[in-house]
């Protein structure tokens, strides 16, 4: 057993580990783990959505929530897990982030009713609050400065392999040994992560501890997400009146983090960032790209298995392109904005992704995958790959190369914001509720509106580039623009964490 040497309080651990040593293999196996667990319950879980419905015989809504109840924890303490890693380790706080992220998992397989499965879920989204920021803080800190590009290089690659598998692995299990297993299947995943981390080595972040976490911004952010999801959820429902009262509360917890955070000496949210016109036109455009995105993945594999009669093997499967392309070319992209300026790719990127969003309006019943389903995904693709390196090189040329790290970790917060929001809303605006997500008439009907409210997010997004972002900002400076990078950049779940220095969300 290799003992573990703990660092001083700075970003570096003694000088680095080699990444060829055996050491370092094992920082670059705990980190891909870590962060692959995370990954693994994103991309599977709404392939399950239909088969959870069925066994446990529930409503939409609390399917809704099932997807919803992670991304609001994740969302609201996201920013406070990375600055709870500089603060107390990131080492040990990636740690604190498996074991609750795998007990959070147990409860979910054991779930034995909707209600149960939410409530876990919502621990869930906790404990990755803490992978999310923490496996790639450990690659930015544990490797020497001459080895930490291949590192971030080799975890983005091995990441993206991992969300490659996790369609075939998911679709399996829930056609297999059952859907409780694609959370269940955590628990020793994260029990491979506890033994490699033995070999890695402590960082913080010097002067962090100076610093104090900003609970109230954190929880006034989750009252907020909470109410306004409960309001939009339960609008569609028999409890739309009973929906107002949290709607109000949430409303008015979200003006209370303004006033907060605006005052707070050192908030969770700087609202000074959002004085340029850049960073905030980047983030209205990750908000519409990303509520888009959100909103087909949540349901296209439902449209699949419910009205064409897919498995989940063949549902999860059916959007595997999407990741391949984005390995593929994300990095040609990012090339290109550098060369000619973001604004090309941000304004084709979306209008080629909603090119793709129409073409779903095929995907009916009696679809042949090859002729209907695998263009639209192709295109949507396309688009996607087209747009992620750019918006987060945008989001990086918007502020100081010393505040990147934080203004990139805002913009992830915002694309998973905007996935949950469009989960609660999308289905009131196409009018579906109650266990007609069950009846293929209904859902085609509703899929069909959804498609085209999703291209229009798109369509926005590529207007909202055409206005506000120049062809080269004046703040591009080497950080954001001209740096070579790793070669993928995996953002359908979100950007990156710190777009320029790590290439998948």
């Amino acid at each position: 057993m290799v003992s573990t040497q703990k660092a001083s309080a700075t970003d570096s651990a003694d000088g680095g580990v080699a990444l060829k040593s055996a050491r370092g293999r094992w920082v670059l196996a705990c980190a891909v783990l870590a962060s692959g667990m995370a990954m693994l319950d994103g991309t599977v879980v709404n392939v399950a959505l239909p088969t959870l419905g069925r066994d446990l015989d529930t409503s939409l809504a609390s399917l809704q929530w099932v997807v919803n109840a992670y991304m609001l924890t994740l969302s609201a303490l996201l920013l406070l897990g990375g600055a709870l890693g500089d603060r107390i380790g990131r080492r040990r706080t990636l740690v604190i982030g498996v074991v609750w992220f795998a007990l959070a998992s147990a409860l979910c397989g054991l779930a034995q009713d909707a209600g149960m499965l939410i409530a876990a879920r919502a621990l869930q989204g906790i404990g990755g609050a803490l992978l999310t920021p923490g496996s790639l803080a450990l690659v930015r800190t544990s490797f020497r400065p001459q080895d930490q590009a291949r590192a971030v290089g080799a975890w983005s690659g091995l990441g993206g392999v991992a969300g490659a598998i996790g369609p075939f692995l998911g679709g399996w299990l829930i056609d297999g040994p059952g859907w409780r297993w694609i959370f269940l299947i955590n628990v020793p995943l994260a029990a491979l992560v506890l033994f490699a981390v033995r070999h890695v080595p402590e960082s913080r972040a010097e002067g962090a501890t100076d610093k104090p976490f900003d609970v109230t911004g954190a929880c006034l952010a989750a009252v907020f997400l909470a109410g306004i999801s409960f309001a939009l959820i339960g609008a569609s429902g028999d409890s739309s009146k009973a929906a107002l009262l949290p709607g109000l509360g949430g409303l008015a917890a979200g003006v209370a983090f303004v006033v907060v955070e605006h005052r707070r000496r050192n908030p969770m949210l700087p609202l000074s960032l959002f004085r340029s016109r850049l960073f905030s036109a980047a983030n209205v455009m990750t908000l519409c790209l990303y509520a888009a995105i959100g909103g087909l993945l949540f349901m296209l594999p439902v449209q699949l298995q419910t009205t064409l009669g897919y498995d989940a093997l063949q549902a999860g499967t059916a959007t595997l392109p999407i990741t391949v392309l984005m390995l593929l070319l994300s990095a040609a992209a990012g090339d290109l904005s550098r060369r000619v300026g973001p604004t090309l790719p941000l304004v084709a990127g979306p209008l080629i992704a909603g090119a793709g969003a129409l073409l779903m309006l095929r995907i009916e019943p009696g679809a042949a995958y090859v002729t209907e389903v695998l263009p639209a995904v192709v295109v949507l693709g396309l688009g996607m790959s087209l747009f992620v390196a750019p918006l987060t090189a945008t989001v990086l040329a918007s502020v100081d190369a010393g505040r990147a790290g934080l203004a990139s970790g805002v913009n992830n917060t915002a694309a998973r914001v905007a996935q949950m929001l469009v989960v609660a809303a999308l289905p009131l605006a196409v009018g579906l509720s109650g266990t007609a997500y069950a009846d293929p008439d209904a859902l085609n009907t509703a899929f069909g509106k959804a498609a085209v409210g999703c291209a229009g997010l798109f369509v926005l997004a590529a207007a909202a580039a055409a206005v506000f972002i120049r062809p080269r900002p004046a703040s591009w400076h080497e950080d954001a623009g001209n740096t070579p990078r790793c070669k993928s950049h995996l953002g359908v779940n979100a950007p990156p964490l710190e777009p320029g220095k790590d290439c998948a969300g």
